[in-house]
């Protein structure tokens, strides 16, 4: 038989990715354009410059496209994945009438604002790169995160005409609403000669860009978190209710329908204090870490490696971006003493993410009242032995990491196989599309000192806020 393919669009916020899998998960070949940077032409304001959504894509697909070894001919779909809250404000033609506002964008957070009779259409990321590749005025239900008129119970538009007023829209400025893992349209001659893709491939519907990395990280139980190790970290369940006027987590579109994905509340800067500290020890270590055939990061694992559990008492609270809430929260380590290293600080950071997400995913769990019984760990930092064992021994569960670490990829990868047929629902493509590179076991001596650990770590800020609050009177 003819082999065939997936083509897999993952639209993020530093750059758009290109992925061809086969039909088992595994990666053909891939290409990325990175974004440019984002405009800022006012306070408040954070725009993508000009056409960059789309020209990224464009120049990313022929990039994969020069490296597929196989017939484009067997390409069966193109899944499409977007970056979540953003706003597109399109013509009448479906062509752009400002560049797309950016999820940073304050504009985002309010109503639409009809500011001239030129926008004729409201509408996501993927909304607007769907009409992009097919012509077609229709979007996934599953990325209407934000100020929207939509019914999260239906997954549709308000029925009623005079609660979308109340968000300055009318229904026919609104893109029609489909499922997860249906077809949007066909790729467009004009689509075509943009991308190298070619004309008449069905584009499927997938969801915001989170849910989509959490069903290709196989994150489709109710009782398995995954863990995203970004920028911004935060941990995801999949539920089949949609809880309002939560307290721990938020309920979002999944990427399968009529589920949700409960999102816990997370680290700001998460990963970025990894990197911060790698930067910190400077150029002499990263030539030291080269010098020895490895990365910085893989040095300070090895050396962390030797460092006891608890980092022998050294803690270290991740609040190096405050919330706009409590501006006066800074990031800290607390507890040096003559023992303490450079691989010392490195492990208490990792300890210190772990601790914090295991109390932001107990707090979450206890409000849903559900137990967990495994994690999944996604991301670059899942790439160290470490950091998973870390994980594994806080949480005290199995946790896991996939063969395939971009994860929104597979995800999307998934949605089209499902639209196309080659599997028959969700469950069985991930079961055929997502594989797990291996997974760590929890030393439970070691989850029972970081349960001790918890106890104080979780009390530090308690401790520490009245003296913060007085620091930033003096440096704010």
């Amino acid at each position: 038989m003819t082999k065939k393919y997936i083509l897999a669009v993952d639209g993020g916020s530093q750059s758009s990715k290109i992925v061809i899998f086969d039909l088992e998960g595994n990666i053909v070949c891939e290409g990325k354009e990175n974004l440019k940077p984002m405009n800022l032409p006012s306070p408040g304001i954070v725009e993508h410059p000009d056409d960059d959504l789309w020209d990224s894509i464009a120049a990313a697909s022929k990039k994969t496209l020069a490296k597929f070894e196989g017939d484009v001919n067997d390409i069966l779909a193109v899944g499409l994945c977007t970056i979540r809250f953003c706003r597109a404000l399109l013509k009448k033609d479906g062509s752009l009438f400002s560049p797309v506002m950016s999820w940073m964008d304050q504009r985002v957070s309010r109503p639409h604002e009809q500011v001239s009779d030129e926008i004729a259409y409201v509408t996501t990321s993927s909304g607007y790169i769907t009409h992009r590749f097919t012509g077609n005025f229709n979007d996934t239900a599953a990325n209407y995160q934000g100020v929207w008129p939509m019914d999260t119970d239906t997954w549709q538009w308000y029925e009623d005409d005079n609660k979308i007023a109340e968000y300055n829209l009318t229904r026919h400025m609104l893109f029609h609403l489909q499922m997860p893992g249906t077809i949007l349209g066909y790729v467009t001659k004009e689509a075509s000669e943009a991308t190298g893709i070619p004309e008449g491939i069905p584009v499927v519907a997938t969801a915001n860009d989170k849910a989509v990395e959490a069903l290709g990280a196989g994150c489709t139980g109710e009782r398995t978190a995954r863990i995203s190790l970004g920028t911004y970290i935060a941990a995801m369940i999949q539920g089949h209710d949609n809880p309002k006027n939560t307290v721990n987590f938020w309920s979002n579109f999944a990427s399968v329908p009529n589920k949700y994905l409960y999102e816990s509340n997370g680290i700001r800067r998460g990963m970025w204090t990894v990197s911060w500290f790698k930067n910190v020890l400077g150029d002499s270590f990263e030539a030291k870490a080269k010098a020895m055939g490895m990365s910085a990061e893989e040095l300070l694992s090895r050396e962390a490696e030797n460092v006891p559990v608890g980092s022998d008492g050294l803690m270290t609270v991740l609040d190096w971006l405050a919330p706009a809430d409590q501006p006066f929260k800074k990031g800290m380590m607390i507890g040096f003493d003559g023992r303490h290293t450079r691989a010392h600080m490195y492990r208490s950071i990792l300890e210190g993410i772990a601790l914090t997400m295991k109390n932001r995913v107990d707090e979450m769990c206890e409000e849903l009242g559900i137990t967990l019984e495994n994690i999944i760990i996604s991301g670059g930092g899942s790439n160290s032995g470490l950091f998973m064992q870390i994980f594994s021994d806080v949480f005290g569960l199995p946790a896991m990491r996939n063969v395939v670490n971009g994860s929104a990829a597979v995800g999307s990868a998934i949605c089209a196989a499902v639209a196309v047929g080659v599997y028959k629902d969700f469950d069985e493509a991930v079961a055929h599309m997502v594989r797990i590179r291996d997974t760590f076991q929890p030393n439970l001596e070691n989850t029972d000192k970081y349960a001790k650990m918890n106890a104080v770590y979780r009390d530090i800020t308690k401790s520490t806020d009245d003296l913060l609050k007085r620091s930033y009177e003096i440096f704010s």
